[in-house]
């Protein structure tokens, strides 16, 4: 997983501009997660669901305002892989994912974790934290 300005899938590739930060604002801007993934040989020629969270510093999940009220920042997907005909068998199979959001309001000053489910569990090492940078004092 990859903090990045903005990130877009290609041909299986991930390109990314402006990766691997972990301090943004204070004021909101968008930014996107580059997401690669190994897929088991035997889970390919299966959909894959995966979940992405956006928490706080208390692993609590953060809260917008939206025109449909109060939500979760979270995006879901799916995804399924096939054998590819060159790889040998028993081989890991990458899936690259780009998650693009918009402008979030957040605190500044303050810590924050996307988390990466894949049905239903959380892998080792599938997030990424950031902070919001305070604001500078008024003059």
């Amino acid at each position: 997983m990859l903090l990045c300005d903005a990130a877009q899938v290609a041909d299986g590739k991930l390109y990314i501009l402006g990766g691997g930060w972990s301090m943004t604002g204070p004021e909101p801007v968008p930014s996107a997660v580059a997401l690669k993934v190994e897929v088991d040989w035997n889970e390919a020629d299966r959909t894959h669901h995966w979940e992405l969270f956006l928490e706080d510093a208390d692993g609590r999940p953060v809260l917008v305002q939206t025109p449909e009220g109060t939500q979760a920042v979270e995006v879901r997907g799916e995804f399924t892989v096939t054998h590819p005909p060159s790889v040998p068998e028993g081989s890991p199979i990458d899936v690259a994912l780009a998650v693009n959001m918009g402008p979030i309001p957040l605190p500044d000053g303050s810590r924050y974790t996307w988390r990466l489910m894949i049905d239903g569990e959380s892998l080792p090492g599938a997030s990424v934290g950031f902070t919001t940078r305070p604001r500078p004092p008024a003059d």
